[in-house]
C-alpha cells in the first residue's frame, strides 16, 4: 500500500540544530524516508579573509571557527605557519600550547555532554558541565585574558608565559574533573531512558565512516583507530603517554562514550605537562622578549611584525577535539597568504548524518545529530 510522503523542514531556527542549520526531511509518517542537509547560513567569509589579512591578523579569525574549542583552531593555523617558515619553538611553548589545547579538549566534551543531554530532556547534566567548565575558563582568563577567543597561540611559540598561581590551580582543576567525571557517569551511563534513546540509533559501521569522511570521536566511535596525535605525532605528543580513544559499536552510545574516555585521558596529559614542563625565565613572563636585548623568550622565538616566507605552499592537520582539523596555507611571497582552505572536522562529520538517520524517527535524529557534535561556525566558516 502506497502512502504520501510529507516534506519537513526542521530549522534553521530550532534549538536543537545548535545553530543556524535546516534539514529537509522527506517522512513516511513518523519515519525519515530522506534527509538532507542545508547550511550556509552562518558563512562569513573567514578563508577569503585569511588572504586579505597579514599572517599574525588572521590568528583572532581562528577563533571564530570552532568557537567551544578555539585553542586548537589558533595552533592548527599557526602550526602551519611554522611549517612554511620554517620557525622553530621552545620546548616550554610546545608544552603549554598542549597544555591549553587539551584543556580545551576537556571543555568541548563538557559542552557536548551537556548539550546532548539537554536535547534529549535532561537538563541537570549541562548545569554541571558549565560548572566544571567554568573553573577551565578561569584558568583561560588568568592566562590571555580571555575566555573563548584567544588569539594566544601564535608563530613561534605563545604569547605570554604561565602566570603566577596558574599550575596549582591546573592541579586543583584536574583533581575536581577526575571525581565530577564519575559522578556524570553515574548520573547518565545507567539511565534507561538515555540508554534506549542512545543505543543502536544512528548507527555507522567503518567502512561507512572512512568513505563519508568522518574523523574524531565520531568515527572513532565506529571502531576505527585514527588519531593524529598518535598516527602522525605533532608538538610533543610523541613524548607523552596516552591511548586513542575507541568503540566499536558505531551508535549514538558509542560516540558518547568515547567523548567521556577521552575527558579522562585529556586529564592524564595535563598531569604529565604539569610534571614534565621546562623551567622558564622569570625575566620574560611578561615580554615576548628579555627587555633591553631583542633576545627570545622562553616562550617565543623570533617572529618579525613584517613577515614575507618564501614562496610554497602547505598543509597542516592536527586531532582537534572534534576530529581532523587542517589548514591548507599557500605562500607567494608577500605579506598575505596567496590562499587559505580550511579542512574543518564538523562539516566532514556532518556529511554523515542522512545515512546515519534513515528509517528513524525525528526525536531519533536529534539524538544521532547530538553526538556527531559539530558548532556551525565550524562547518560555514
Amino acid at each position: 500500500m502506497e502512502t504520501e510522503t510529507l516534506l519537513l523542514n526542521m530549522g534553521p531556527v530550532h534549538p536543537s540544530t545548535h545553530g543556524v542549520l535546516r534539514f529537509k526531511l522527506r517522512m513516511d509518517g513518523e519515519i525519515i524516508r530522506d534527509c538532507q542537509i542545508v547550511v550556509g547560513y552562518l558563512h562569513r567569509g573567514t578563508e577569503k579573509f585569511g588572504e586579505m589579512k597579514t599572517y599574525l591578523q588572521f590568528i583572532p579569525y581562528t577563533d571564530r571557527l570552532d568557537y567551544i574549542a578555539a585553542m586548537p583552531n589558533n595552533y592548527a593555523y599557526v602550526k602551519a605557519v611554522e611549517e612554511l617558515a620554517g620557525i622553530e619553538v621552545p620546548q616550554r611553548a610546545e608544552y603549554i600550547r598542549v597544555l591549553v589545547m587539551e584543556l580545551n579538549r576537556v571543555i568541548n566534551h563538557l559542552v557536548f555532554m551537556g548539550s546532548l543531554l539537554l536535547d534529549l530532556g535532561a537538563s541537570t547534566m549541562i548545569m554541571y558541565g558549565f560548572r566544571e567548565r567554568e573553573n577551565a575558563l578561569q584558568l583561560y582568563e588568568s592566562l590571555c585574558g580571555a575566555r573563548m577567543t584567544f588569539n594566544y597561540i601564535r608563530p613561534g611559540g605563545v604569547r605570554e608565559d604561565l602566570p603566577d598561581g596558574f599550575i596549582p590551580k591546573l592541579n586543583e582543576f584536574i583533581k575536581d574533573m577526575e571525581k565530577r567525571i564519575v559522578d556524570y557517569e553515574e548520573l547518565v551511563n545507567g539511565n534507561e531512558i538515555f540508554l534506549m534513546r542512545m543505543k543502536n540509533i544512528g548507527v555507522i559501521n567503518a567502512e561507512e565512516a572512512i568513505n563519508y569522511g568522518m574523523t574524531g570521536p565520531s568515527m572513532r566511535g565506529s571502531g576505527v583507530d585514527h588519531d593524529i596525535r598518535k598516527l602522525e605525532p605533532y608538538s610533543i605528543y610523541q613524548d607523552l603517554d596516552f591511548k586513542a580513544c575507541m568503540r566499536r559499536e558505531g551508535d549514538s552510545y558509542a560516540r558518547y562514550l568515547v567523548r567521556v574516555d577521552e575527558i579522562r585521558e585529556s586529564l592524564h596529559i595535563l598531569k604529565q605537562i604539569v610534571d614534565k614542563l621546562p623551567k622558564g625565565n622569570t625575566i620574560n613572563q611578561r615580554y615576548g622578549f628579555a627587555p633591553n636585548t631583542g633576545a627570545p623568550s622562553a616562550v617565543t622565538s623570533y617572529f618579525p611584525r613584517i613577515f614575507t616566507p618564501a614562496e610554497g605552499e602547505v598543509y597542516s592537520r592536527i586531532e582537534a577535539p572534534k576530529g581532523e582539523l587542517g589548514f591548507f596555507v599557500a605562500s607567494d611571497g608577500t605579506t598575505k597568504p596567496y590562499r587559505v582552505k580550511i579542512r574543518s572536522p564538523s562539516f566532514c562529520n556532518l556529511v554523515a548524518l542522512p545515512k546515519m538517520v534513515l528509517g528513524l524517527k525525528i526525536p531519533d535524529l536529534i539524538a544521532a545529530f547530538g553526538t556527531i557534535d559539530i558548532v556551525l561556525g565550524d562547518v560555514d566558516r
